[in-house]
């Protein structure tokens, strides 16, 4: 059946594929970025948040069938921003539109986390994210260094907060499915700056380690197929798992851990 869906990100990258794909397969996408989409938003302020709610909202005031929350920053964006985009704008888009999602028949939800987030995070800063102390998180990001773990604590906190939310009664029991996407090395513009040298190279390889022969990353295609099932209700049993789509990379990590 045709379902109306919402996807941040979605004027690039991972976004952009998983908005083509739904769109291919005949769904109504309502697409959520800073320029070329459907809905024009900031969402690493309150205010663009409120707005990208706003915009939806006109446009599909009977509800939607699903959020995928994929918008996300990574360095040289600054370290305030990283915080502010990839776990407070997630989990405002995600919990903002839930009213619009409780309208749909089988509604179905996705956050893009990242194998970044089995990464050296700072346990303070996630702490913030999950105490939901935007101010104090964005202030301890701050004084941290551009290219430090900032990334990573900002998707190990909406891991955490993801898999705790996925089983509450506001989305498990009100029979919303929320489940997470954690992709290892993609190809995207996000990304392309460090497999654009040899350094670079080397440095993706060490932090996302895969196990397929002649693969280096993933096309955003790729990783779109695995959320845009999730966004079906196809996978109608699935609550609060995160699929890490990586080449192995998780699995490199933590072979103990199942």
């Amino acid at each position: 059946m045709k379902r109306t869906i919402v996807v941040t990100g979605a004027a690039s990258g991972m976004g952009r594929a998983t908005a083509e794909a739904l769109a291919s397969a005949g769904h109504r996408v309502i697409g959520v970025d800073l320029r070329n989409a459907e809905v024009v938003a900031d969402l690493a302020t309150p205010a663009g948040r409120e707005a990208m709610v706003a915009q939806v909202t006109a446009l599909a005031p009977d509800g939607v069938d699903s959020v995928i929350a994929v918008a996300g920053v990574s360095p040289p964006v600054p370290p305030p921003t990283v915080v502010a985009v990839n776990f407070f704008g997630a989990v405002a888009t995600l919990e903002l539109l839930r009213p619009l999602l409780l309208r749909s028949p089988a509604p179905c939800a996705v956050a893009v986390i990242s194998t970044a987030a089995l990464m050296d995070y700072d346990q303070a800063l996630v702490d913030a994210c999950l105490a939901r102390d935007e101010a104090g998180a964005l202030a301890l990001a701050e004084g941290m260094p551009l290219m430090g773990n900032t990334y990573a604590s900002s998707k190990n906190g909406l891991a955490q907060w993801l898999r705790k939310a996925a089983v509450s009664a506001e989305w498990g029991g009100s029979g919303i499915l929320l489940n997470g996407v954690a992709p290892g090395s993609v190809l995207t513009a996000m990304t392309e700056q460090f497999f654009a040298t040899e350094e670079g190279r080397e440095m993706m390889a060490k932090v996302t380690p895969i196990s397929l022969p002649g693969r280096f990353h993933a096309d955003p295609a790729e990783v779109a197929e695995v959320i845009a099932f999730l966004a079906t209700p196809a996978g109608r049993y699935l609550v609060g798992q995160i699929i890490y789509v990586d080449g192995g990379t998780e699995a490199i990590f933590r072979p103990d851990v199942i």
